[in-house]
């Protein structure tokens, strides 16, 4: 006779799971990526970092950028940091990209291992770019990256990036502009 209760009790865990996931569902999302990304050039060399969400990953970083390497016939995404200033010590997560629509290329999944073990995977949408600049977020637009081929943009360039992800909906309140490399220094 007790089955009753533990079923009655499994089958409302179960529908909270479900409104959780709809309600989940719900929450606002990325737009769409605006253009076709070349990957031959766009996923090759470095990018730094100018502007992002913060978190716990990356807290005391700062002259961020990420290196598009190929290795073995794969694409391979370097992403790393200085810790406290831009001449401390590298702090480097990398793993396999995965391009998920090819054709458009905008769209691409990263495997990384934190620590060299720990896996970690996310998927990341190029929403916007130009030839020497990139908008990147997660499809939840939980996390958003602001990318330039230049470690020093000026301040206007940054204003108009930020603008530009202020358009897509994020609160730009909530980015974190890290202190970027000295002249000199890359």
């Amino acid at each position: 006779m007790k089955v009753l209760p533990v079923a009655a009790a499994i089958g409302g865990l179960l529908l909270l799971a479900g409104c959780a996931t709809m309600a989940k569902s719900s929450r606002v999302r990325a737009p769409e990526p605006a253009r076709a990304v070349a990957a031959e050039t766009f996923f090759a060399g470095r990018w730094y970092e100018i502007g992002r969400t913060p978190m716990r990953l990356t807290d005391g970083c700062v002259a961020g950028y990420t290196d598009y390497l190929r290795e073995n016939g794969r694409l391979i995404e370097r992403d790393a940091c200085r810790a406290g200033s831009p001449a401390g010590k590298e702090k480097v997560v990398a793993g396999p990209l995965r391009i998920l629509n090819p054709g458009q290329n905008n769209k691409v999944h990263v495997s990384y291992r934190l620590f060299g073990f720990i896996p970690v995977a996310r998927e990341y949408w190029m929403l916007d770019h130009g030839e020497d600049w990139f908008v990147q977020a997660t499809p939840d637009l939980k996390l958003i990256n602001i990318y330039t081929r230049e470690p020093r943009p000026t301040r206007e360039r940054v204003a108009e990036l930020t603008a530009r992800v202020g358009r897509f909906g994020y609160d730009v309140t909530k980015l974190e502009f890290p202190e970027v490399f000295p002249p000199g220094v890359r």
